[in-house]
């Protein structure tokens, strides 16, 4: 089967890696340049760089996911927190207040000495919520179910 001529210019150095490709696996240098324009202009094949960037790209989305719903549960979380805090905690008159602000360093203090404890023990806060209350990896409890669960989550807490 004839097949129709094609004249390109390639740079020199092109012309020689190709020449010593062709006397190294013994095929000419069309059967060389056909194979390799078959494999670029495939719909699936493509340069094999680029299948390459789809898998990491495929990779990189899923992690940032990952990070997505850790940082939207980490402010979910604080929320929650800080408007419970704020709803329970009175203020303090004005001869209390050095009192409450020497408490409040102290409690602060252990706080950071838990969290640092927390973290040298590479405990995963987030792996842990996800274990307790939703055991199916890919989907966390319904909104209808949050207050059971921030009444549960409270209750491990104090029973820390």
């Amino acid at each position: 089967m004839t097949s129709p001529g094609v004249n390109i210019c390639v740079e020199l150095e092109h012309v020689t890696r190709l020449d010593r490709l062709a006397t190294m696996k013994g095929v000419t240098r069309s059967a060389i340049l056909a194979a390799a324009l078959t494999a670029y202009l495939s719909p699936e094949g493509g340069p094999p760089c680029e299948a390459a960037t789809a898998r990491h790209l495929e990779r990189l989305t899923r992690q940032l996911g990952r990070l997505e719903r850790g940082q939207t549960l980490l402010i979910e979380t604080l929320t929650f927190f800080i408007r419970d805090y704020l709803a329970g905690t009175a203020p303090t008159l004005e001869p209390h207040q050095e009192a409450a602000r020497a408490q409040g360093r102290a409690r602060f203090r252990k706080f950071m000495e838990q969290l640092a404890r927390h973290l040298q023990w590479d405990g995963r806060f987030i792996r842990e919520l996800e274990q307790e209350f939703a055991p199916d990896k890919n989907r966390f409890p319904p909104l209808r179910e949050k207050s059971s669960i921030r009444h549960e989550f409270r209750g491990r807490i104090n029973q820390r």
